[in-house]
C-alpha cells in the first residue's frame, strides 16, 4: 500500500514554485500577479479564496482580491472580467464559484480570456485539454494527476472509476486519465447520480481488477 501525502506534496510544489519566482525576480522581472474575484459571501468560497491569497504570499506571487456583494449583476461582473482581460499587470485570474443564482456561470466563463483562465474552465482550454495541448487545467484534476505522477502510481491499463461528473472535477479527470499520457492510458468509467448498481464498480471489482477509484462528489 502506498500512502499518498497530499499536504507534503503541496508543500514541495510550493517550494518549487517559489524557487522559480525567485529566479524571475533575480532577472529583473516582476512577480506573477493573480487576481481572485469573489461575489457574495459563501463560506466555502471565502475559505478557498483565502487559501489562494495565502499561498500566493508563500510562493512570492502578487495577489489581489476583488470582492463584490450578492447584488452584483451579470453585466457588471462581465465588465470587471473585461477590465482584467485587458490589464497587462494581471497574469491570471479566477472568478470563484458558485456565483449567485441570477448570474449565468457559462456567460461568465466564456467572457474570461483563455490565456488568463487559470481555472481552466473556458471552452477553449477544455478543448485544448481534450486535444492534449498545453493549457491551464482545472485545479483538482491537475492536483490528482500531480499526485499520481510524483508517487509513480502506475495507471497504464488500469480501470479507473470516477464518481461524479461535474465540469469542474469529475469530467476533466476522466478525460485526463484516459489520454495517451503518463499518468493516463486508463480505461475510465464515469459514474454519477443516475448510475445504477454503483457497487459493482467500486466493490466487487476492486479485488479482481487493477482499479483506481476517485470519489468526486
Amino acid at each position: 500500500m502506498i500512502l499518498i501525502d497530499g499536504k507534503e506534496t503541496s508543500q514541495r510544489i510550493k517550494e518549487e514554485i517559489k524557487a522559480d519566482v525567485d529566479a524571475i525576480l533575480a532577472q529583473g522581472f516582476r512577480a506573477p500577479h493573480l487576481v481572485a474575484v469573489l461575489v457574495g459571501n459563501d463560506g466555502a468560497s471565502e475559505t478557498y479564496v483565502g487559501n489562494k491569497i495565502r499561498t500566493c504570499k508563500e510562493v512570492g506571487f502578487e495577489s489581489t482580491l476583488r470582492r463584490f456583494n450578492n447584488s452584483m449583476q451579470e453585466d457588471e461582473l462581465i465588465n470587471v472580467i473585461k477590465e482584467l482581460n485587458e490589464d497587462d499587470g494581471v497574469d491570471g485570474f479566477i472568478v470563484q464559484l458558485p456565483l449567485p443564482k441570477h448570474i449565468n456561470v457559462h456567460h461568465i466563463t466564456a467572457a474570461i480570456d483563455p490565456a488568463k483562465d487559470v481555472d481552466g474552465f473556458h471552452p477553449v482550454n477544455l478543448g485544448r485539454m481534450v486535444e492534449e495541448l498545453p493549457t491551464y487545467l482545472p485545479a483538482t484534476p491537475k492536483g490528482i494527476m500531480q499526485l499520481l505522477e510524483r508517487y509513480n502510481i502506475e495507471t497504464l491499463g488500469k480501470h479507473c472509476v470516477v464518481i461524479g461528473r461535474s465540469n469542474i472535477v469529475g469530467t476533466p479527470i476522466s478525460i485526463l486519465l484516459s489520454r495517451n499520457t503518463n499518468p493516463g492510458n486508463c480505461t475510465v468509467t464515469l459514474t454519477h447520480s443516475r448510475t445504477k448498481t454503483l457497487k459493482k464498480f467500486v466493490c466487487k471489482r476492486i479485488l479482481s481488477l487493477p482499479l483506481l477509484v476517485f470519489p468526486i462528489l
